[in-house]
C-alpha cells in the first residue's frame, strides 16, 4: 500500500483541501457545538498534522471556508442546516475571525483560501475545480467537516470531475460518531481511498 500511496500522493500533483475548518464552525461560538466538540477530539489534531506535513512536502494547501453576511443576504434558507447557521452562527464575512482557518491549521502565505456564500459543499458553484486544475492537481486529500453533508458533496464533486480522492478517516468528522464511521465504511470507501493520517504522512517522508 505504501508504494501505491506514494504514487497516488505525489506532492507535485496532490493538494490538501480543508473543509470548513474555520473559527466560526469549529470554534467556541460554533452554531454546531456537537460537531465542533467531536471534531476537536481527533480531526483537528490529525488535520493539523496533515496540513503542516503537506507544506513541508510541497503539497498545496487549500482552505475551503463558508462565508455569511450578517443580514444573510443571498444565503440559502432552504434547509434546516441553513436556518440553524443563519440564526446562531457568529459573523463569518470575508476577513472576519469566524471566516479564518482555525489556529491549529494556520494560514500561511502559500496557502489558498476559497470561500462561498451558498450551498452545502466547497465545490458546487465555486472556483475550487478550476483552481486545482490550474495547479496540475490530480489527487485531493480532504480534511475537515462534516462527513454528513459537506464532505460527501465535496467527495462526489471531485470524483465526478475526475480527481482521485484520499480520505484520512481520523482527520474528518461527522455526527454522531458511530454514524460517521458507518458513512466512511459504507459510502466513502466506494468512491475514495480511505486511509489514516499516518498513512498519508508516511507517503510524504
Amino acid at each position: 500500500m505504501a508504494l501505491d500511496l506514494r504514487s497516488l500522493l505525489d506532492p507535485a500533483t496532490t493538494a490538501v483541501v480543508t473543509s470548513e475548518c474555520q473559527n466560526g464552525v469549529l470554534g467556541p461560538d460554533s452554531a454546531l457545538p456537537d460537531l465542533a466538540a467531536i471534531a476537536n477530539e481527533h480531526m483537528v489534531p490529525n488535520g493539523a498534522r496533515l496540513v503542516h506535513a503537506a507544506r513541508t512536502a510541497g503539497v498545496q494547501v487549500v482552505h475551503a471556508v463558508f462565508w455569511r453576511r450578517p443580514d444573510n443576504r443571498a444565503g440559502n434558507t432552504n434547509g434546516r442546516l441553513f436556518v440553524a447557521m443563519n440564526k446562531f452562527s457568529p459573523p463569518m464575512e470575508p476577513g472576519s475571525h469566524g471566516a479564518e482557518p482555525i489556529a491549529e491549521f494556520g494560514h500561511l502565505p502559500d496557502d489558498l483560501v476559497i470561500g462561498r456564500y451558498h450551498g452545502l459543499d466547497p465545490i458546487g458553484g465555486t472556483d475550487l475545480d478550476p483552481i486545482l486544475r490550474n495547479l496540475g492537481v490530480r489527487t485531493v486529500v480532504i480534511v475537515g467537516v462534516s462527513l454528513n453533508v459537506a464532505l460527501m458533496g465535496l467527495t462526489i464533486g471531485l470524483v465526478n470531475a475526475g480527481y482521485q480522492v484520499v480520505l484520512p478517516r481520523d482527520a474528518v468528522a461527522g455526527i454522531p460518531m458511530d454514524y460517521a464511521q458507518t458513512l466512511i465504511d459504507g459510502s466513502y470507501a466506494f468512491i475514495s481511498t480511505v486511509v489514516t493520517t499516518d498513512d498519508v504522512l508516511g507517503a510524504w517522508l
